[in-house]
């Protein structure tokens, strides 16, 4: 039976428990805490202008760029949703260096995170977001402190999702059959059922790119704009270009109307730019359970295995038709 439009995150998540019998209802429990987390950063962003958080905090964080004052505010909020529910011992966030361990809880999951996406537009009230994936722990013993927890590859995540803050609040999220989408109701502080099994066009209209450093990337991905901006009735070519400098936006946006966003490496990011556990990892999977596609240019993101925490790479992400043409150029 197809979901119900309207229907309370809450709800939904039981239901898709009920289809396992086997389900402990723990994972179920962290999506309602991801959820609240969200909750909570969506109302701290809507007063932002009010309360004196915009800007930076004066420092640098692990990637090297400026912390926005509401990077790490979000980044506190999702640690402490986490805290004392005894199902997340570990959280790696895009703005702390090591794993943050929670030494009160002894589950079995690992969540990854970029607490803020996108925080650049936020003076400007453009749209930012927050990306998360979960994975299991190894063994029974739960997380012991120094044990890496980058043995497995990129597809085995049990959950990923994301929050998009603007006129309203989406939360998208994939953990089994299907990518679903939800909109925040303010006036019941509750997700409801927006968009159930999300299906990405199999070709788009439309691509994303910062191709004000086009000049520095590799030729393949040159080669794959261009061929986009020339006009072709047949294929719908010329695409419109559609950038945001927030991942989150500009993938919803793919997500929804087809097209394809590409981050290639350049001459200053050789490896590229975009973080692959708690970045292109999680919306790969929504992608690929979309009917998409998300790949390096020459490797599919979820056949990479992890090597450090906050490991860079390419991405190109869309429509399956769309990022296999640009894998041709790459290829050629």
């Amino acid at each position: 039976m197809r979901p119900t439009i309207g229907t309370r995150l809450h709800r939904f998540i039981f239901e898709q428990e009920q289809q396992h019998p086997g389900a402990s209802g723990e994972l179920s429990l962290l999506l309602s805490q991801l959820g609240l987390a969200g909750k909570r950063i969506a109302r701290a962003l809507s007063r932002a202008g009010l309360m004196d958080i915009l800007g930076t905090t004066g420092e640098v964080n692990v990637q090297g760029e400026v912390q926005q004052k509401l990077d790490a505010i979000a980044n506190e909020i999702f640690l402490d949703s986490f805290a004392f529910g005894q199902l997340v011992p570990v959280v790696v966030t895009e703005e702390m260096e090591a794993p943050a361990r929670l030494a009160e809880n002894r589950g079995k999951y690992v969540v990854f995170l970029d607490p803020l996406d996108g925080s650049s537009n936020l003076d400007v009230a453009g749209a930012v977001g927050s990306i998360f994936s979960v994975r299991m722990l190894h063994g029974d013993r739960g997380y012991q402190e120094g044990e890496p927890i980058l043995q497995r590859v990129s597809s085995e995540q049990v959950a990923a999702g994301y929050f998009l803050y603007g006129h309203n609040t989406v939360l998208v999220y994939s953990c089994g059959e299907g990518t679903h989408g939800f909109t925040l109701d303010p006036g019941i502080g509750e997700f409801l059922l927006s968009n159930p099994f999300l299906q990405i066009p199999k070709r788009g209209a439309y691509y994303a790119a910062n191709e004000g450093t086009i000049e520095q990337w590799e030729d393949g991905a040159r080669a794959a704009i261009r061929h986009l901006q020339q006009p072709d009735a047949a294929t719908g070519r010329p695409y419109s270009t559609r950038y945001s400098g927030c991942l989150v936006a500009d993938f919803h946006r793919i997500l929804l109307k087809g097209g394809i966003y590409l981050y290639p490496a350049t001459r200053k990011a050789p490896l590229g730019k975009l973080r692959l556990l708690y970045e292109c990892a999680p919306l790969a999977l929504l992608a690929e359970r979309a009917g998409g596609k998300a790949s390096t240019g020459r490797e599919r993101i979820l056949d990479l295995v992890p090597q450090e925490h906050h490991q860079r790479v390419p991405l190109l992400i869309g429509s399956e038709e769309d990022v296999a043409q640009a894998e041709s150029f790459y290829r050629e």
